[in-house]
C-alpha cells in the first residue's frame, strides 16, 4: 500500500527504539503529525522517552513534532499478538469437551461395503463408534458423520442428536462438507449446522463439519 505521508516509516523508527512495543503515528489529511502514541515497557521515563521520539523523527525524518502530540502508555507484559492468538487457541482447545482422535476405514463383514471408526477424546477419554455402510463416496461421508453423532449422542449426560445428513458441496472453488444434526432436550429440538473443508479425506472432514455443527451444543451438555 502507498505511503504518502511516511507513516509506516515513522512507526517502524519508533518501534525500533529502545523499550517501545508498538507505535501509531496518526497525520492530518495534508500529512501533518497530529498524534503519536506509544506502548512501552514499564520501568522507562515517560518524558526521556517522549524527548527520544521528539529526537529520532527529526534526526531521521526531518519531522519536528511538539511533544505535547506524544502520549506514552506502558505496561508490566506485552507478548506479540501471534502469541496472545497462540496462547488463546491453545487454553480454549485444552478447556474443550469434545477433541478429534483419529479416523480408521476397512473393509466391511460384506463384499462392497465399508467400515468406519472415529475416535473422540471426550474429558481425556478416548471413545470410538463405528458405522458400516455401501463403499461409495457418498456413503462414506455419511458413515463418517454418523458414527460422530452416535458417539456424542453416547457420552453426553443431557440431551440427545441424530444426523439428519451431510454431503459434499461445491463453494467458493473448494469441496467443503455440509453437515446437519437434529438435537432435542426435552421437548426443544434445534437444527444444528456446521462445514468443514475437504482437505485430507471427505470422510474426515465430514467428522469435522458434525463438530462444528455441535461443539458449541456440547460444550453446555458436557459431562459432570
Amino acid at each position: 500500500m502507498p505511503d504518502p505521508w511516511g507513516v509506516r516509516r515513522a512507526e517502524n523508527l519508533l518501534t525500533s527504539l529502545e523499550g517501545v512495543l508498538s507505535a501509531r503515528v496518526i497525520t492530518t489529511p495534508l500529512g501533518e503529525v497530529s498524534e503519536v502514541h506509544v506502548l512501552a515497557q514499564a520501568g522507562l521515563q515517560p518524558k526521556q522517552l517522549v524527548r527520544n521520539i521528539e529526537s529520532a523523527l527529526l534526526a531521521q525524518l526531518g519531522l519536528r513534532v511538539d511533544h505535547r502530540k506524544i502520549s506514552v502508555a506502558q505496561t508490566a507484559e506485552v507478548r506479540p499478538i501471534e502469541a496472545l492468538d497462540r496462547h488463546a487457541v491453545r487454553e480454549r482447545s485444552l478447556q474443550r469437551t469434545v477433541l478429534f482422535e483419529g479416523l480408521t476405514i476397512q473393509p466391511g463383514k460384506r463384499a462392497d461395503r465399508q467400515l468406519l471408526q472415529v475416535a473422540l477424546t471426550f474429558d481425556g477419554r478416548v471413545e470410538a463408534a463405528e458405522e458400516e455402510t455401501l463403499d461409495s463416496a457418498r456413503g462414506r461421508v455419511e458413515a463418517a458423520a454418523r458414527a460422530t453423532v452416535s458417539l456424542l449422542d453416547r457420552v453426553l449426560d443431557k440431551g440427545s442428536m441424530v444426523l439428519e445428513g451431510a454431503r459434499v458441496i461445491q463453494a467458493l472453488d473448494r469441496d467443503i462438507v455440509f453437515a446437519a444434526v437434529q438435537a432435542s432436550t426435552g421437548r426443544d429440538r434445534v437444527l444444528l449446522t456446521g462445514t468443514a473443508e475437504v482437505k485430507e479425506s471427505p470422510e474426515r472432514a465430514a467428522v469435522f463439519a458434525v463438530l462444528d455443527a455441535t461443539n458449541r451444543w456440547t460444550e453446555v451438555r458436557r459431562p459432570a
